[in-house]
């Protein structure tokens, strides 16, 4: 089966491309067989979790012509066996984030893993679900676990999804904005770039006093928030625009799932990206949440743009000709285009169990990039909020940014208006890669 356009971009971004989502439970660590159990009687039937990445020579490879870059297609090679995918972790979560974030999974067997990883020193266990992000995004990992919980509902057959149509002034007008040219994180020679990885707690009474902001306003949701405070975390960090080595903006990357009620189960990548300046101009933070607010206001739309024209149009170019879609699907992996990655995610299941063990919280990990960039992950449940950073800069820097953004929520906290709720997200809203 072809690769979707999506999926395409994914694999050709020259990083590990490894991302993940883990379950972390109070109670005693079930024994691989159970869990083993469980995944081979709720994930048989979803045929994404069944396929393999096959690539084959391109034209002219073997030949006098100079070889082409291969083909890549989904192949299911045989029958659902999880036993090689469903393995004990020997370190806790944090750990094997910093393990796997940068290595791609081993080919030759669907490329995903479910490690069960014990709890350390808090007890309980974790279920961490890692898989490359060419066979899933961030809404598929989501899917993928629900599925697993106790009494959890079956994954919906995808319905036919309707193709809204857009004015073309609307798509001349994100085309300029994805064409303007950015600017990475100020970056430390090649050989002293490294990844790191960091998980941080949020309390949820912070990020809801955080939410009250600004004053007289519907308040802010935590998709804003989080690119409010990243924006305010890099300036901590590297100093204000004035100290940058170019007066480019910096981008990050809002990561927009394209899912409907028609196929709001359908796994892969159901997804598109939208480009947002960060305000490191602003010295303020309710001000820079401001500015943030106004930009996501906007990324719905834009992001119906993509899927209604953009992806159309770039998915007949690279079947009539792929050598010209080459450009495209590797731009996004540029730290110059994307400097940062800010993505929320909502685990919506209430409080489920696993073989009548209890939730206590969900952490994500994102994908790495290139040096010069890093990646913001903040999830969501009923109870807890943990923050994830990825980085490829100085050693430790992950831990510093995620610091940093959490002191960026702290202070919003702070300052809020007593008494304010937040208003919510509506459809279309920004979700997980």
């Amino acid at each position: 089966m072809r690769l979707s356009l999506a999926d395409e971009m994914l694999l050709r971004n020259g990083c590990s491309g490894v991302t993940g989502l883990a379950a972390v439970f109070t109670g005693e660590r079930p024994s691989l067989e159970e869990v083993r159990g469980r995944v081979a009687e709720r994930w048989t039937a979803m045929r994404r979790l069944s396929q393999v990445l096959r690539l084959t020579p391109g034209a002219g490879e073997g030949g006098r012509r100079p070889p082409r870059r291969r083909r890549a297609q989904w192949i299911v090679p045989g029958p659902f066996r999880p036993r090689e995918q469903v393995l004990a972790a020997d370190c806790e979560l944090h750990e094997l984030w910093a393990d796997v974030v940068s290595r791609p999974l081993p080919e030759g067997v669907p490329p995903w893993r479910l490690f069960v990883v014990p709890g350390g020193s808090e007890g309980g266990f974790a279920l961490a679900l890692v898989a490359q992000h060419v066979l899933l995004d961030g809404h598929s990992l989501i899917v993928s676990m629900r599925v697993l919980m106790d009494d959890a509902d079956p994954v919906r057959t995808p319905g036919h999804v309707p193709r809204p149509r857009v004015p073309l002034v609307a798509v001349a007008k994100e085309l300029r904005a994805l064409a303007l040219p950015g600017q990475a994180l100020p970056t430390p020679p090649p050989h002293r770039a490294s990844p790191s990885v960091a998980v941080r707690p949020l309390p949820v009474p912070t990020l809801r006093a955080a939410s009250r902001h600004p004053r007289g306003t519907r308040g802010a949701t935590p998709n804003e928030l989080l690119v409010s405070a990243v924006a305010g975390a890099l300036r901590t960090h590297f100093g204000p625009a004035s100290d940058w080595p170019s007066a480019r903006p910096v981008y990050t990357s809002v990561p927009c799932d394209l899912r409907t009620r028609e196929n709001q189960d359908e796994l892969g990548n159901v997804v598109t990206a939208v480009r947002v300046a960060l305000p490191l101009g602003l010295d303020d933070p309710v001000a820079r949440l401001r500015v943030c607010q106004g930009a996501l206001r906007a990324v719905p739309e834009r992001a119906a743009v993509h899927a209604a024209a953009l992806f159309p149009l770039a998915e007949r170019v690279r079947r009539m000709a792929p050598w010209a879609a080459a450009p495209v699907t590797g731009r996004e992996s540029r730290p110059s285009y994307l400097a940062t990655v800010t993505t929320t995610a909502k685990w919506r299941a209430g409080s489920p169990t696993f073989q009548g063990r209890e939730l206590r919280h969900m952490a994500g990990l994102p994908p790495l990039h290139r040096p010069g960039s890093a990646s913001f992950l903040l999830m969501q449940n009923r109870s807890a909020c943990t923050l994830t950073a990825v980085c490829h800069l100085l050693p430790g820097s992950a831990q510093r940014l995620a610091d940093a953004v959490v002191e960026e929520f702290e202070v919003l906290a702070r300052t809020a208006e007593p008494g304010h709720h937040a208003g919510r997200t509506g459809s279309g809203r920004p979700g997980p890669s």
